[in-house]
């Protein structure tokens, strides 16, 4: 039996989608503890190697779904996915409700940075295809 043109590219969304979560899970879900300093200032609760970690294999999702999907399906996908993730572990420690800046701000980055990674990827794709060889 085979797939139809739109149940592939369906397929693919809720691949990757979960894929996504999946990344945010890995990377960045497990953390919420607070780093103090010695002068008794808090950071976190992110330490760089996990945020690199997140963003390359975000890219290396990007680019591998961008050669499967469109990115225009890539790019909302991606981004709502990955912001939902943020946003719904964000609004359930922040009393602040400055929780609503970030997940404005993870949105934004996630729809520059997937645009710019699956088009990119699409494009090296086409050149490669359309080489002699």
């Amino acid at each position: 039996m085979t797939a139809t043109r739109g149940t592939r590219a369906l397929l693919g969304v809720l691949f990757l989608a979960a894929a996504t979560v999946g990344t945010w899970l890995l990377w960045l879900g497990w953390d919420d503890e607070l780093t103090v300093d010695a002068e008794g200032a808090t950071s976190g609760p992110y330490d760089a190697w996990q945020v690199i970690g997140c963003v390359l294999t975000l890219v290396l999702l990007a680019a591998l779904a961008a050669t499967r999907l469109s990115p225009w399906l890539v790019v909302p996908v991606m981004a709502v996915a990955f912001t939902a993730a943020w946003t719904w572990r964000a609004a359930s420690t922040d009393d602040s409700g400055l929780w609503a800046v970030g997940a404005v701000l993870v949105l934004v980055g996630m729809v520059a940075g997937s645009t710019a990674v699956s088009l990119a990827a699409r494009r090296v794709g086409r050149r490669s295809a359309d080489r002699p060889g």
